[in-house]
């Protein structure tokens, strides 16, 4: 019996769908790409890595490592430090680029640790939380995870172009499910959520209310319980129902599939980017 179908006898619960909100968002994205990512094994061979997803890896990495020192030597400097120590260089145009990227990004890091107290310790750094509904058992790893008051808070750290906004922090079905599974673990109320860009030093900001978070949960129910259909006919009948559940939803996000180059359809809809496309040199 599969995942997120009901099982045959009466009265036996349902399976969970096990899942992250990266798996949910990938089936919204486009379903073939889904079905390449977690289905398809041996799975069709990727693309080029991406400058910006090394560019946010390494800053990722050095602002959790920044919050495991001993607070006396969480210093603007050491995030510095530790950027540079840790910095990735896959898919830059060139050494040059990678240069002039690892210190703009040493230059972020270490003014925005500069507007943090390192005397206030989160609650978690990378921390895992995972929920589940009678339908859905969700996990995932929250940058941060804040203390204000009697209330916990999830950060997102965000180092691409686009500055976010408010909309952008209500409508984040992953920022949510953190939220709810925050405080499920933890046993804290958890309702706000930001996102923090540092290129800008912009935060965008949401504050939940029960009933949002609810709404939420319930929609990531609805796209499990979608997936969890097409997979088990998956593994029931690969072949018949590898195009017909699994079509490839084109648009100009195809430009940086990763499994652009197994998609026709997609190669079509919009031309591959260079993996440096997203960085901006000006």
């Amino acid at each position: 019996m599969s995942a997120g179908t009901q099982l045959g006898f009466e009265g036996m619960p349902q399976r969970l769908y096990s899942c992250t909100p990266s798996r949910l968002n990938s089936w919204l994205d486009c379903p073939r790409r889904y079905r390449m990512t977690y289905l398809d094994r041996p799975a069709p061979q990727k693309g080029p890595p991406w400058a910006h997803n090394s560019l946010g890896a390494s800053v990722h990495n050095a602002l959790a490592a920044w919050w495991r020192l001993p607070e006396a030597e969480r210093t603007p400097e050491a995030a510095g430090g530790l950027l540079l120590r840790g910095w990735l260089t896959d898919g830059y145009r060139d050494a040059e680029q990678s240069a002039a990227w690892r210190e703009r990004a040493r230059e972020m890091v270490q003014r925005y640790v500069a507007g943090l107290d390192p005397a206030d310790e989160p609650v978690g750094v990378e921390r895992t939380v995972a929920t589940r509904t009678d339908r859905i058992a969700v996990s995932g790893r929250i940058d941060r995870l804040d203390a204000r008051g009697p209330e916990l808070v999830v950060v997102d750290y965000k180092t691409g172009r686009w500055v976010p906004d408010s909309d952008d922090a209500r409508g984040s079905l992953a920022l949510a499910i953190y939220a709810v599974a925050a405080s499920r673990v933890l046993r804290r109320s958890c309702h706000r959520v930001e996102l923090h860009h540092l290129p800008s030093g912009e935060t965008a900001v949401w504050e939940h209310t029960d009933e949002s978070l609810s709404r939420h949960i319930g929609r990531a129910e609805q796209i499990a319980g979608e997936a969890a259909a097409a997979d088990a006919a998956y593994r029931e009948r690969p072949d018949e129902v590898r195009e017909e559940l699994f079509p490839p939803r084109t648009g100009s996000l195809c430009s940086w599939c990763d499994f652009a180059r197994h998609c026709p359809e997609g190669l079509a809809a919009a031309p591959r980017k260079e993996p440096w496309a997203a960085l901006r040199d000006d």
